[in-house]
């Protein structure tokens, strides 16, 4: 007699709950046994990285950890995030390359250097943020210089949908501006279009590696003329539990004002972010690009932006001819002269679209022109402003919000969604969380046409107190695209950053075996 356990079938979902994927061959049946139409469960772990924020000492950062509501679900859980670098390490990995023999000792001052590195790793090793409710952000600050990246992990009820939200102010210096970025899942692959090697640039891509191995990466760049040479891009490693900032032109000798980075791994995942910092205009987090596709939404452009740059990139072999258009408050049009944009295959294009949005909020819209849909990525530079008084920010391609999509750290003043349906018109649900010291969540529903952006002032919860997170759930009608602008005036200047919404992933689909497992008959 041959059997299949029923714990065999609880693992293969708990497999799909965590990764999203699970595959199951029953014995004997050569791997034919269909699925049935799949269930959705919610996922039972999730992970995040955040990029060590600033070196300044007078940058202020802000993190906001929430995860939604939930009906249903398990009892238990958490969501911490910790510094990289206070993460244990391996017990038998010999500390400040001493043997450890017990018949060793130091002497007094490496004594009180020891005591004292343990007691700020003691310090360190506390979570910097952890969840206590669903529906609740938690927030956290810190003023330190060289302040670490962080690695977290939600698990059960608060694992799906889980995230967290870093905010920089730095008032003053090179790296001036409003920092703010989604902390990201770790992956193996990373395309960022809107880097720059240029001399007025200081642009640093920042690899995040949460697992106990190391992990090895490659960075390739890419300007408007094709690959830039570079003999240090290869075989980075990434130590586990720890945290690599590269500066970008330190990577190859060309300077180039448009430069696509592509981050993957040989081994090993990590999490990836661009920090980019330019003279006199500001500084931001440059999050990664929607994986390559023939067609690319870029949503919450502001309607006062007084420079907007389109950077694409064609990463396959062939190239590709986009149409440009622009979904405004009214309706679709494509900017004068620009309605267009040809993209050599692995060439970096750009094309400034100016004020393009003229006084209205606005999204933009790629999509191919010859119907052979070569995949593409996008970014766009967006500067708000003029002379001393601008600042920048950029906005990746990315996916709609689908089932459910959240962005966390929304302030009483200064928040703003932008929402728009590229197809079908479009009904979504937002809700605005209760706040994280107190307040009550509100709910109100909003109506998106087909090919237009509406911008909404969310409606802040009754009684605010603290920052609240922001949920957009689609409800009826086509796709929808979103992006949260956040204001903060500082020294006369309207600092600002724009983070896109995409579907949380906080569901998997599960398949049901057509057969009975629990007992399978030679």
């Amino acid at each position: 007699m041959k059997s299949t356990p029923l714990s065999l079938i609880a693992g293969v979902v708990a497999l799909a709950a965590v990764t999203g994927f699970a595959a199951l061959t029953v014995p004997g049946d050569d791997g034919a046994t269909e699925a049935k139409a799949a269930a959705r469960l919610p996922v039972e772990r999730s992970s995040l990285l955040c990029p060590a924020p600033s070196t300044s000492d007078l940058a202020e950062t802000t993190y906001t950890s929430f995860t939604p509501a939930a009906k249903d679900g398990p009892k238990d859980g958490t969501a911490e995030l910790k510094a990289a670098e206070a993460l244990p390490a391996d017990e038998d990995e010999p500390a400040d390359g001493k043997t450890g023999d017990a018949d060793d000792k130091a002497d007094a001052d490496d004594k009180k250097k020891t005591e004292a590195d343990d007691k700020e790793k003691a310090a360190d090793s506390k979570p910097v943020v952890s969840l206590k409710d669903l529906g609740k952000p938690v927030t956290a600050e810190t003023s330190k210089s060289g302040a670490p990246a962080l690695v977290g992990t939600a698990t059960d009820r608060f694992a799906p949908g889980w995230t967290t939200q870093q905010t920089t102010t730095a008032a003053a210096g090179g790296a001036r501006g409003l920092l703010g970025v989604s902390c990201t899942a770790p992956d193996t692959d990373f395309w960022f279009p809107g880097a720059s090697t240029g001399a007025s640039r200081q642009d640093y891509v920042h690899l995040t590696n949460p697992d106990d191995t190391a992990a090895v990466a490659d960075i390739e760049l890419y300007g408007a003329e094709g690959p830039l040479k570079s003999d240090v891009g290869e075989g980075i490693t990434v130590p586990a539990r720890s945290s690599v900032p590269l500066l970008i032109s330190t990577l190859t000798g060309e300077a180039a004002e448009n430069v696509t980075v592509h981050v993957t791994t040989r081994s090993g995942r990590v999490g990836a972010v661009v920090s980019a910092a330019e003279d006199e205009v500001g500084s931001d987090w440059l999050a990664a690009s929607a994986d390559p596709a023939g067609t690319q939404i870029l949503p919450g452009i502001p309607a006062d932006a007084t420079s907007v740059r389109l950077v694409a990139f064609a990463p396959g072999e062939d190239d590709a001819d986009v149409k440009v258009q622009l979904l405004g408050k009214n309706g679709t049009f494509s900017p004068a002269g620009n309605d267009t944009l040809h993209i050599k295959s692995q060439m970096t294009a750009s094309v400034d679209l100016k004020n393009v949005t003229r006084g209205e909020p606005g999204s933009l819209r790629l999509t191919p022109t010859d119907g052979s849909r070569t995949p593409v990525i996008a970014a766009l530079r967006v500067v708000r402003g003029t002379g001393a008084k601008q600042e920048v920010a950029f906005i990746p391609a990315t996916g709609p919000v689908g089932e459910r999509a959240t962005v966390a750290d929304n302030r009483a003043k200064g928040s703003v969604l932008s929402l728009t349906a590229p197809g079908k018109t479009a009904k979504v649900k937002v809700t605005a969380s209760a706040g994280s010291e107190g307040g009550e969540a509100a709910v109100k529903t909003y109506t998106v046409k087909g090919g237009t952006t509406l911008e909404v002032t969310p409606e802040a919860p009754a009684g605010l107190k603290g920052g609240y997170a922001l949920t957009v759930e689609t409800e009826s009608g086509g796709p929808v695209h979103a992006a949260r602008t956040l204001t903060i005036p500082e020294g006369g200047i309207d600092m600002f950053t724009v983070q896109t919404l995409q579907d949380d992933g906080g569901t998997v689909e599960v398949p049901e075996a057509e057969q009975d497992l629990s007992v399978l008959d030679d």
